[in-house]
């Protein structure tokens, strides 16, 4: 009987990675070591009788970051078509291994650090001491004018009421990344699991196309998925740690 896979892959080594900086909007291409990484991991990983087999791959996402793409070039999955940033197909017929289909999709990008971009941990933790903020969590705080942060304007009226508006006083400022990064999660999860893993779950071997499914994209929004696959929320914090560049989940 088949059983459709995922395969979540992080993105290659980058200078800002090495150097644990919240990387989220920023473009920085793969380190030299990075690139060869990447095609080990290829090489050791992708083919008919490895663990991602390319002609049973249905569809693949990836983030629209470039470090992301070029992740997916150095997997040299062997695609039928070219990939939706190229002019044209890199590689000859002989080398088509996968007539998987490349989609670029901003529920994959990489959570936006707003004012944390390029700051590692320890510079957050120190500059939130000195502006007298408690502790951080990515999970449950979100990042100070990253994602999709909401600011409610309430300005008092007249009888007790509110209204919204520009201006006046009683203002609130609320956070809302986590929950934004959940909201895209959740409909990515839904487009595999309807259009690629549900047609293919159960069916006898070879009766109908395989359901596997690729993503390329970057760590903290990959941990976010893993947990939001299995429907764990954000808030509860981190249950699955991904080991190294590579991850299966069923």
């Amino acid at each position: 009987m088949t059983t459709p896979r995922l395969f979540i892959i992080r993105h290659g080594e980058t200078e800002w990675s090495l150097n644990g900086r919240h990387t989220g909007s920023t473009e920085l291409p793969l380190t030299v070591d990075g690139e060869k990484r990447i095609r080990a991991t290829g090489k050791a990983l992708i083919g008919d009788d490895r663990l991602i087999v390319p002609s049973k791959i249905a569809h693949i996402y990836v983030s629209p970051r470039r470090r992301a793409q070029r992740t997916l070039e150095l997997l040299e999955l062997g695609c039928r078509d070219k990939l939706p940033w190229e002019q044209q197909r890199q590689h000859s017929d002989d080398a088509i291994r996968t007539n998987a289909k490349v989609q670029i999709t901003e529920d994959i990008r990489e959570w936006d650090y707003g004012d944390y971009e390029g700051l590692t941990s320890r510079q957050i933790k120190e500059q939130r001491e000195k502006s007298g903020e408690g502790s951080w969590d990515i999970w449950r705080d979100g990042c100070p004018g990253g994602e999709y942060a909401v600011r409610k304007i309430f300005t008092a009226v007249p009888g007790g009421g509110r209204c919204t508006g520009m201006g006046g006083a009683d203002q609130v400022t609320e956070n809302r990344s986590p929950q934004d990064v959940t909201d895209r999660l959740d409909q990515l999860i839904e487009d595999i699991r309807s259009r690629y893993h549900s047609k293919a779950l159960g069916t006898a071997e070879g009766q109908h196309p395989s359901g596997d499914v690729l993503l390329v994209a970057h760590g903290h929004i990959l941990r976010a998925f893993a947990m939001r696959w299995v429907k764990h929320t954000l808030t509860d914090g981190v249950h699955l740690l991904l080991e190294g560049m590579l991850s299966l989940m069923r």
